[in-house]
């Protein structure tokens, strides 16, 4: 995946804000900085249910094209 699709994914989940709280994060900067840098890999191995969603991934694959 890449740095946009890493994008497309967190605002496909509802942004930064959103994605803090499903990870019980308290700040949601770190999400924000994931935005320009890309999630990282550890991170989405640690929630393959959310990063590594099929439905989710294929959205943020798909914005483009429609």
């Amino acid at each position: 995946m890449s740095i946009s699709t890493d994008k497309d994914i967190i605002v496909a989940l509802g942004g930064s804000t959103k994605v803090a709280e499903m990870l019980g994060l308290k700040s949601k900067q770190r999400v924000q900085n994931w935005i320009t840098r890309g999630i990282p890999a550890e991170v989405k191995l640690q929630y393959p249910h959310i990063f590594l969603n099929p439905n989710i991934s294929s959205v943020a694959r798909n914005k483009d094209v429609a």
